[in-house]
């Protein structure tokens, strides 16, 4: 689930995205809430008007949300009494660690490799990487789906090339790091990071500025 407020371009106004849509979308409105789901009927989101009703707008970032248990108590009050069954609920990390098992030339590509990564509790997931430095046996920050990345990028299941890619294994750039790397290359980090926990940008940023991350 991502949660989003843009309080330039869409003032008082804070945005759930479920899941990823196919085709036109529709919109069932009920009093400072629209229900969105795409063609094939499947839910993919809400859009909480006159937030500033249900949580303290001021205090909320401009940008991704992450709401406190109160705060999505009071969405789930508000869509219960509007009379939607749906309930919303935050998930494990979508931003994590992740181990390199295995990396292997894209079979219609010249600069892609296919890797299947593991990103905790025995999950792993196919992940095709564009990236020069990508090598099996890495430690490296995988988005899986559902993540809104620094630039507004959203991660969703897709296909490069033919080959289905179940997520992004990013670089420090992508991260939104400030002592990022200006050359190309995913970020990778040390052995004893946890596969499966979540990303930490403060501490990934000083160990890039101290040299211990590379790129």
């Amino acid at each position: 689930m991502i949660t989003s407020i843009n309080k330039e371009a869409y003032p008082n106004t804070l945005i759930v995205i479920l899941d990823q849509g196919e085709g036109r979308s529709s919109f069932e409105e009920k009093d400072g809430v629209t229900r969105v789901t795409d063609e094939s009927g499947k839910l993919i989101g809400f859009n909480f008007f006159d937030v500033d009703q249900l949580l303290d707008y001021d205090k909320l970032p401009n940008g991704q949300v992450k709401l406190s248990e109160a705060e999505l108590a009071s969405l789930n009050k508000k869509l219960a009494d509007e009379g939607f069954s749906d309930v919303l609920a935050y998930g494990k990390p979508t931003l994590v660690y992740g181990y390199v098992k295995t990396c292997e030339a894209h079979p219609d590509s010249d600069h892609l490799h296919v890797t299947t990564v593991e990103v905790g509790e025995g999950e792993t997931h196919q992940i095709v990487c564009g990236a020069p430095n990508i090598a099996q046996g890495q430690k490296v920050v995988v988005a899986l789906p559902g993540t809104l990345m620094p630039n507004g990028a959203q991660i969703w299941p897709g296909e490069l090339r033919g080959v289905d890619s179940y997520g992004m294994i990013c670089s420090a750039r992508e991260l939104g790091l400030p002592h990022a790397p200006q050359k190309r290359g995913i970020m990778v980090v040390p052995d004893d990071f946890e596969v499966g926990a979540e990303f930490e940008p403060t501490k990934c940023d000083e160990l890039l500025a101290s040299g211990v991350i590379s790129l």
